[in-house]
């Protein structure tokens, strides 16, 4: 190693001992005036270069120069070192007394806390529950539920189609088909889900949730399913409220029906909500239509069945005292809190 070099190492050794020892910006400012300045110590080695032989030079030129890269590093560095610490010095006292402040709590959805809640229901009036596909085949939507291609009841739900054959299913009832194609009776399942169907305003939504539900065996009959369904809307709404069973149509089931129950909101009295009547409709069910179950490969004269669907949404709706359903959607913690 040359005079020189061994005055650059030495040079730098005593230049970065100091930044570390420096005790303010001050100092450091002289510091780098020191080595770094017009007149610096290492600014004279630089200049002083030119003078040396063209290997040398180039040789200790690099030396030099990486001595001035950590010089100016290393004060950075201090300075920055010594602004935290002034920060730190300024910042008020934490004080290991004082009680911790209780982060916030997540809560369930009100539709998750209503979809369990009715699955519980069902789960223990001895149902199983089952899920399936959201994009769904035509088959699976309509035509094996008694709905082909020219049934006037397509209408009745606006689809979203990918193709003729592919689309979003519109209600969890695919999978009523989709089970009695694999088992044999006695079937009893719940099918809880998301569903699909163009439609938006205060009371529908593009994507809702429904359940539906299926019981097949020998001997069962239209009071089975008034057993099921009283018992679910007591368990739901209380063993207070009234129901009531009133005829309607659904290509899948006949007999269909539609189940009323009193309103949650003027118990019966009537308002704008049950539109005067004192009733709001909840439910739709039937005794299974014995095309489904031809679509199937069962025998309509050896097994009977009902099934029935309900919104969640719906049943939110009322549980709660909630007038639209975009709520439930909107993620507005102010009201997602208050459950």
């Amino acid at each position: 190693m040359t005079v020189i070099e061994q005055e650059i190492a030495q040079l730098s050794d005593e230049a970065l001992k100091e930044a570390r020892q420096a005790a303010g910006a001050e100092e450091l400012e002289a510091l780098r005036v020191k080595y770094l300045g017009r007149k610096g110590a290492l600014t004279k080695v630089l200049r002083g270069l030119k003078d040396l032989d063209p290997d040398l030079r180039r040789q200790v030129g690099a030396q030099a120069n990486r001595a001035k890269e950590s010089l100016e590093t290393a004060l950075a560095q201090a300075l920055a070192a010594l602004k935290e610490a002034a920060a730190r010095a300024a910042a008020p006292a934490l004080d290991v007394t004082l009680p911790g402040r209780r982060g916030p709590l997540g809560r369930l959805h009100p539709l998750t806390r209503i979809m369990e809640e009715i699955c519980e229901i069902f789960l223990y009036l001895g149902f199983e529950a089952v899920t399936g596909p959201e994009v769904e085949l035509d088959w699976y939507n309509f035509e094996a539920l008694n709905i082909p291609p020219d049934h006037p009841a397509r209408d009745m739900q606006d689809t979203f189609y990918f193709n003729d054959k592919v689309l979003l299913r519109t209600h969890t009832s695919p999978m009523q088909i989709r089970v009695m194609e694999k088992r044999q009776p006695p079937v009893r399942i719940i099918a809880p889900g998301k569903v699909y169907r163009r439609d938006l305003d205060m009371t529908h939504s593009p994507m809702f949730h429904q359940v539906e539900g299926l019981l097949v065996d020998r001997g069962v009959t239209f009071a089975d399913l008034k057993g099921v369904l009283t018992e679910f809307v007591h368990q739901m709404f209380g063993a207070e409220v009234g129901l009531r069973f009133r005829p309607s149509y659904f290509p899948f089931t006949e007999p269909s029906a539609e189940i009323d129950i009193a309103c949650v909101m003027c118990r019966g009295e009537g308002c704008r909500v049950c539109k005067i009547t004192g009733w709001i409709e909840v439910l739709g069910a039937g005794m299974v239509h014995p095309a489904v179950f031809e679509a199937v490969g069962y025998d309509p004269e050896e097994y009977t069945g009902f099934a029935f669907g309900l919104g969640v949404e719906r049943i939110a709706m009322l549980k709660y005292g909630i007038d639209d359903i975009r709520l439930f959607f909107d993620n507005d913690l102010r009201f997602l809190r208050q459950f």
